[in-house]
């Protein structure tokens, strides 16, 4: 399964969903999943993640430093399984750019990882080093969800 995170900028919060499922993943010897991160924005293209967001990773064990900022292709709709979305200005871009042969399933990447129906991935750029641990337990609990259902679907 090929799995892609998108949140803007593709340097905050869609590499710590990459890191942690790549984290996890790899931690359950899970390695047909393929992961991949991507923005909506072309800011940052070729830049590594926000310091913060390294930062808070490597607090957590993982390394997300050799990352590099995309935007999103027309190509990732079908070489994707899924694509998950930060949020849901960017679940809406996603959906709005997607061709009508897309093979990907575009999802809230929270629906995979909690209960609550609609729940985002704050943006955490304009915050401090809190709002990167924040998001990194989100990330960590779509990750471990991710697992799991797909364990489930295998």
């Amino acid at each position: 399964m090929n799995i892609l995170f998108v949140c803007l900028g593709n340097i905050c919060r869609s590499p710590l969903l990459e890191g942690w499922a790549r984290h996890v993943a790899e931690g359950a010897s899970r390695r047909e999943l393929v992961f991949d991160s991507a923005g909506t924005g072309d800011w940052h293209i070729g830049q590594p993640p926000d310091p913060r967001a390294i930062a808070a990773a490597r607090r957590h064990g993982i390394d997300i430093a050799d990352l590099r900022a995309r935007t999103v292709r027309g190509d990732d709709f079908a070489r994707f399984d899924l694509i998950l979305a930060a949020d849901r200005a960017n679940l809406d871009w996603l959906q709005r750019h997607a061709p009508a042969d897309a093979r990907a399933r575009v999802a809230l990447a929270l629906a995979w990882g909690c209960d609550t129906p609609g729940a985002e991935v704050p943006d955490p750029y304009t915050g401090t080093d809190a709002d990167f641990d924040a998001v990194c337990r989100l990330a960590q609990a779509v990750a471990t969800g991710l697992l799991r259902k797909s364990a489930a679907r295998s």
